[in-house]
């Protein structure tokens, strides 16, 4: 028996409008759709009329809470030559959605892979934005947790390229703070929202202002934040183009606190917050039982 292949299909993150004849001629002859979200994969059939008077094609949930096991079953009606078609609830599979582990899962088994290109709110809003987009790099959620987020934006001082982020409407004021913090209030930047939606927008201005004005007048919907570059390939400072605990010790004398201190250097440096912040408590105290002359 043939073996199946597998059809990573973009589909529209907005207008419904945004989807490719190709994309709907996959759809309408696949025995099997995994899709991140079912009912979103059922609305976009019946919006298109896809399989109109037809036998439905058998529709497997596939999200990031059953991936792994949803792997194996999909590989398996694969080789058992049937043909899936792998769908996001919205854009493409594999960027910030599932797909890439049954990708190359699928490579590894030597099956077919055909990619079906579609919408991407990544390159809408690159676009849209009018900033350099030679060179961009997608970091995706950035994380939740204060420390991890900081180190890795302290990580991005120095990259030249574009940055393009996805965020919460929730966080987007305070991630634009944080990177306010870490890259320079004078970069500029642009917050897209709701991409090829009724309500599309596009804030620009600069992550100084954006941090002034997002609190005042917060964005709702889905957010994709571009960032411009660092305009030069500098090495980023790091422990060893900087002398940390000489720098700890002199923040400390004008005065800073050990929080202030350690976010300021995870920012420099990239080194994790915990670290610094314990080194600061540890110097902080060791100056404190010094007797001063």
């Amino acid at each position: 028996m043939a073996k199946g292949k597998l059809f990573v299909v973009g589909t529209p993150i907005g207008n419904m409008d945004d989807i490719t004849l190709r994309a709907l001629r996959v759809l309408s002859s696949v025995e099997i759709i995994a899709a991140e979200d079912t009912r979103a994969a059922q609305h976009l059939l019946g919006h298109h009329q896809v399989r109109a008077g037809q036998q439905a094609p058998k529709i497997l949930s596939f999200f990031a809470g059953n991936e792994a096991q949803r792997t194996s079953e999909v590989l398996a009606l694969l080789g058992a030559g049937q043909s899936v078609a792998l769908i996001s609830e919205a854009g493409m599979p594999g960027i910030s959605d599932p797909g890439q582990r049954l990708v190359a899962a699928a490579h590894e088994q030597h099956l077919a892979v055909e990619v079906i290109p579609g919408p991407s709110a990544v390159l809408h809003a690159l676009v849209a934005s009018g900033l350099p987009s030679d060179r961009f790099l997608f970091v995706g959620f950035p994380p939740r947790q204060e420390g991890e987020r900081l180190r890795l934006f302290g990580s991005l001082r120095h990259e030249p390229g574009t940055l393009i982020f996805y965020e919460s409407p929730e966080r987007v004021a305070q991630t634009v703070a944080d990177l306010a913090q870490a890259l320079g209030d004078d970069r500029r930047a642009v917050v897209a929202r709701e991409l090829t939606k009724l309500f599309e927008e596009h804030r620009h201005g600069t992550l100084g202002e954006l941090t002034q004005s997002l609190p005042q007048n917060p964005p709702r919907g889905e957010i994709t934040l571009v960032v411009s570059g660092s305009g030069n390939t500098d090495v980023p400072m790091t422990a060893e183009s900087l002398d940390v605990e000489q720098e700890v010790r002199r923040r400390l004398g004008q005065g800073e606190s050990a929080k202030d201190i350690a976010t300021a250097l995870t920012l420099l440096t990239g080194q994790p917050r915990r670290k610094l912040y314990q080194l600061a408590l540890h110097l902080k105290d060791h100056q404190a039982a010094t007797p001063q002359p």
